[in-house]
């Protein structure tokens, strides 16, 4: 009898074993949600503000990473996207920027024009784009490899790098918003020849004209936005039209100043409209309805727009933010009925977050500046006029990089690296310069931490300039007004990443993570190859196998 049980504890003991280690379905769906200019703290600071279904359901039910950073520099829309997804930073993925300066072609170019593609959707060249730029792979190109390129893979956005750079290569489709007098969600050829019938519907039906011929009144009385500083303040921009920056905005009105359609970007149901497009792919492309995994990309960007004019401090900002939260609450429960509680796996975040406005940083006696683009150029030929006597030694200044004329300098006799050391040598004298290195330092010499070695995780040797420099804390070029982004300091690295679903457990994490390391999560969650270019590291502790 005593052998009987023993052999029943033991065979309930191996039972028991085996179902702990067998591995969780796979997920029928993977939605990344990405937006545009969240700082990590507006988790927290709204958070008694939030509703139980939008934020709060994946804080509370998902992984939420407490410490999670940007870890290069610059902290940009199209870099974010293309570092979110790929695993890698720009000296690996080759986005070093929006926009930067081509040493090759010698212009200044963007990161996802292609002339060789065609606009799908309108007779613009809106659709002219292509992920070429893009050098290495990205997870979604990854689970199409993995499935023998079954499965879909969408990407969505007002913005087109925020929906072409996360889908990746091998996309079955990625669609962006091109408002003015189109009002149109557009593809480009590289995806396709014609838009789907659903995207066609969608344009025909869609509640754009809706959503502009109302008030921007805020979502709850005024007086309770207590989380944000006074609605007229001198620290806002101010939509072309209107003389402050204050609640109520007229839409209707307001449209025919400030680029018709275009002005949906500018405002919380842009993210709305978002959403609405986001839900009809779902339907209209079947995901997560097949044997294979589906992925769909999503990005907010009208959080990016509204933080560029009013600050992180703006009832403007407090109540884009109330309403997002409530356009993903409807989201996540339109993904349980129409996907499956069960059959979905999500992960949150932003592309980088934004400082406060300087002016208002300033007010506070907290130190803050505004660099003077017209002046910094100044000082820099004034340098190279003085050591070299020269004022052709400079090719371009941008995103804080100098790029230098070596045809000139070999003309003189001079080298790069001399050149380059003495600008650098020099450039830190310039008020509003806080370091700089040269590119060959960046070659040669390696940071193991800290502000230089963000730089050099956004430095591409094939891409870059010959000087990177770094501003000051808390530094724009820009206006008084708003806020920007781009630095390698916590207030723009910062940002949530929070998974939440099939094969994630609930909890949280104050470990310092990259944002590098979403990918190979993913990746590991869907048992398949990571990016191509992966350096990040897989979070074990949010994935249940």
């Amino acid at each position: 009898m005593k052998f009987k049980f023993l052999f029943i504890l033991i065979s309930l003991f191996l039972v028991i074993s085996c179902c702990k280690n067998e591995r969780p379905k796979k997920p029928k769906l993977v939605v990344g949600i990405v937006i545009d200019q969240m700082r990590y703290d507006y988790l927290t600071r709204y958070y008694t503000r939030y509703s139980d279904d939008g934020f709060k359901r994946l804080i509370n039910n998902g992984f939420s990473l407490e410490n999670a950073h940007y870890n290069y520099i610059p902290t940009y829309t199209a870099v974010g996207h293309s570092s979110i997804y790929t695993g890698t930073t720009p000296s690996e993925h080759g986005i070093i920027s929006n926009n930067w300066y081509d040493k090759f072609l010698k212009k200044s170019i963007y990161c996802v024009d292609d002339s060789t593609y065609k606009t799908v959707g309108n007779n613009t060249k809106n659709g002219q784009k292509s992920p070429k730029r893009l050098y290495t792979t990205t997870i979604t190109d990854q689970l199409h490899l993995a499935q023998n390129m079954k499965g879909k893979t969408i990407g969505i956005s007002i913005k087109d790098r925020s929906a072409i750079l996360p889908a990746g290569h091998t996309a079955n489709a990625a669609y962006w918003y091109d408002g003015g007098n189109f009002n149109t969600w557009i593809s480009s050829s590289y995806y396709m020849d014609e838009l789907p019938e659903w995207v066609k519907n969608f344009n025909t039906n869609n509640n754009a004209d809706a959503y502009l011929n109302e008030n921007w009144q805020t979502l709850y009385n005024l007086e309770t936005y207590t989380n944000s500083i006074a609605d007229n303040n001198i620290y806002e921009g101010k939509f072309t039209g209107k003389e402050t920056p204050t609640f109520p905005k007229d839409l209707k009105t307001l449209r025919v100043k400030n680029g018709n359609f275009n002005l949906i970007k500018s405002i919380p149901a842009g993210n709305t409209f978002t959403a609405d497009f986001s839900k009809a792919a779902i339907i209209g492309e079947n995901l997560g309805k097949t044997e294979y995994t589906d992925f769909l990309a999503i990005s907010f960007s009208s959080t990016d727009y509204i933080g560029h004019k009013y600050g992180v401090a703006a009832i403007e900002t407090e109540d884009t933010y109330l309403r997002l939260d409530k356009d993903l609450a409807n989201l996540f429960n339109f993904l349980d009925k129409q996907v499956g509680k069960d059959n979905y796996t999500l992960f949150l975040t932003a592309d980088h977050a934004a400082v406060h406005v300087p002016a208002y940083l300033q007010s506070l006696k907290i130190p803050a500046h505004y660099l003077n683009t017209k002046n910094f150029k100044g000082f820099i030929l004034g340098v190279t006029q003085k050591y070299f006597k020269s004022k052709e030694l400079i090719e371009n200044i941008s995103n804080y990089q100098i790029f230098l004329n070596k045809e000139k300098i070999e003309f003189l006799g001079l080298t790069v690296n001399e050149v380059a050391q003495k600008l650098t040598d020099e450039v830190v004298n310039f008020d509003g310069i806080y370091k700089a290195v040269t590119a060959k330092t960046l070659q040669t010499t390696h940071f193991t931490s800290g502000i230089l070695n963000s730089l050099q995780n956004g430095y591409n040797q094939k891409l870059s300039g010959d000087v990177l420099m770094i501003p000051y804390p808390a530094t724009l070029m820009r206006g008084r007004t708003g806020t920007s982004h781009g630095s390698g300091y916590s207030y723009d690295t910062h940002v949530p990443i929070i998974f939440y679903g099939n094969g994630i457990k609930k909890g949280s994490s104050s470990k310092r993570y990259n944002i590098t390391d979403i990918a190979p999560t993913i990746a590991n969650l869907l048992d398949i190859e990571a990016p191509n270019g992966t350096n990040g590291i897989v979070i074990d502790e949010v994935l249940k196998k």
